[in-house]
């Protein structure tokens, strides 16, 4: 079956790579898990191991977000992100699941490149722009999980201390992490396979993501916005060419 030792181990350091990326910049390890179960398994099963073994290290790294985040931005963009998941959601199971890995990339690279060239709101992002925004994730969330990167190009370009634009990113990564639960059980894809992975890999996420906070709060925060754009573009790069590898190979 699937179920080598070497999958296995796979799994497990992919999984502490991840946790470590998001206690340390608040975002990130989704992507990475979706990327790398995605094939070991499927995105109709990678997708929802994410999301369901993200929960834990979400409520863990909330409290921190409550207190520096700014609520102007999290609440317009996530109402946003909650209608247009559903819609992800369909794409998601009706869609080639190579070209889906794709778009993912192609998408999470534009945004590197954006970042990376100090690309900056002018302004702070009125509504309307927290709002578009928000769609976008919620409806890349909703298809592939990895709504990230969009909630935190907005985030970055924003002013900001490095812990509020940090608090920022995870409020809107929370509010991403939950509006996908339920069009994923809609689609009947809270398989058990699904929930036995997701309970068997928290530990590890949850363990990781606690060593990422406290990196960040000791020194990291000097390293912050270099460090998830290096991770972005290392992340978009490989599913890049996994997913056409992928698409050539079908």
């Amino acid at each position: 079956g699937p179920w080598s030792c070497l999958h296995l181990g796979l799994i497990a350091g992919t999984v502490v790579l991840a946790g470590f990326l998001r206690g340390f910049v608040g975002f990130g390890a989704a992507l990475i898990i979706v990327m790398v179960l995605s094939q070991v398994l499927d995105p109709r099963a990678a997708v929802p191991i994410a999301t369901l073994s993200g929960l834990p290290v979400m409520i863990q790294l909330l409290p921190h977000a409550l207190r520096h985040a700014e609520r102007s931005f999290v609440t317009p963009f996530g109402l946003a992100a909650f209608a247009a998941a559903p819609l992800g959601a369909v794409v998601l199971v009706s869609v080639d699941p190579a070209i889906m890995k794709m778009a993912i990339s192609i998408f999470v690279l534009a945004m590197v490149v954006m970042l990376h060239r100090g690309w900056r709101l002018a302004r702070r992002p009125g509504p309307g722009v927290l709002i578009g925004a928000g769609a976008l994730a919620g409806f890349v969330q909703g298809a592939a999980s990895v709504g990230g990167p969009p909630a935190v190009a907005v985030a970055l370009s924003r002013p900001g201390a490095p812990q509020q634009q940090r608090a920022n990113v995870i409020g809107a990564v929370t509010t991403l992490s939950l509006c996908s639960l339920l069009p994923l059980w809609f689609h009947g894809l809270f398989t058990r396979e699904v929930i036995f992975i997701s309970i068997a890999i928290i530990p590890f996420y949850a363990g990781s993501a606690w060593v990422g906070a406290r990196f960040f709060s000791r020194q990291g925060h000097h390293h912050f916005r270099n460090a998830a754009l290096i991770a972005l573009a290392a992340i978009g790069l490989v599913t890049l060419a996994l997913g056409i590898q992928d698409f050539l190979t079908d």
